[in-house]
């Protein structure tokens, strides 16, 4: 291997990082090669520790990843975890374009990559579908867009999954319902906060993920939320990590129905919903 791929691990799976577009034809790196690569590690810091936990505690594991799109997400934790493991631990993809799909089963199967299937299904008919198991322990949706994200958290909490890893895209939904309250309670000067456009654009994505951390704190997740930095050039760039420890649900479940009524936008509680609070 060339001396400029100094940066690429052992075990790592050269054929897999020309495909990503890591490294060039002839195995090289290039400073734009290098930069996707350290993208790539800071990513994977944040997902490794739940996998070793995971292994630890559990033995064999499943992971899905929605919104999986060429399922640049899956193929890297699969060859930089998965890979090593040599039992029936899994990875599905989940992806609404079949073009997508299919290239990702071929590509898993060139690579040798048994561990890895790829459904084409929505992330809502997901939940329902017989080609999944009825438990899965982390689930990942990086830049689903707009309800998708909840999608995948509504399959996370039916799955019982331990661990839920999402970086939120494109969140128009609460953004819409503000715009289209907004005049029923002008007496209330919170509405201040989301009277313009670009404000309603920016508070909407923003109350979006707060409700989603109180939705899983309510489920009886612990929640830790920072940037993904280094990931995209992006400005969705929040990542929510989940982790199920059973904690109490009651005063999350009472703070986000108080925010939704607060908002005037309880109309979107079942999208954001709860089970009996505890």
């Amino acid at each position: 291997m060339s001396s400029k791929t100094h940066e690429v691990r052992p075990n790592q799976s050269v054929e897999l990082l020309k495909e990503l577009h890591i490294l060039t034809r002839d195995g090289k790196m290039n400073q734009d090669s290098r930069r996707k690569l350290k993208q790539v590690y800071h990513l994977f810091q944040f997902i490794e520790p739940l996998l070793s936990d995971l292994k630890q505690t559990n033995g064999e594991l499943t992971l899905v990843d929605h919104g999986a799109g060429k399922s640049y997400l899956g193929f890297i934790l699969y060859d930089l975890f998965f890979k090593e493991l040599r039992d029936n631990s899994h990875i599905y993809g989940i992806e609404t374009r079949e073009e997508l799909v299919s290239k990702s089963q071929e590509l898993a199967q060139r690579l040798g990559f048994k561990g890895m299937s790829f459904l084409n299904l929505s992330v809502a008919d997901s939940i329902v579908s017989d080609k999944l198991p009825p438990k899965v322990d982390i689930v990942t949706a990086l830049h689903a867009c707009d309800t998708a994200t909840d999608d995948a958290i509504r399959f996370a909490l039916e799955k019982h999954a331990k661990y839920i890893v999402v970086v939120p895209c494109c969140q128009a939904e609460v953004a819409g319902v503000l715009r289209r309250n907004k005049g029923k309670s002008l007496a209330n000067a919170l509405t201040e906060i989301w009277r313009h456009p670009l404000h309603t654009r920016e508070f909407g994505s923003q109350i979006t993920n707060v409700l989603r951390c109180l939705q899983l704190e309510a489920h009886g997740y612990q929640v830790n939320v920072t940037e993904l930095v280094g990931w995209e050039h992006s400005m969705k760039n929040e990542l929510i990590v989940a982790t199920f420890k059973d904690l109490p649900r009651r005063r999350p479940a009472e703070r986000l129905n108080e925010v939704m009524d607060t908002l005037g936008i309880a109309e979107l509680r079942e999208r954001f919903f709860v089970e009996a609070a505890a």
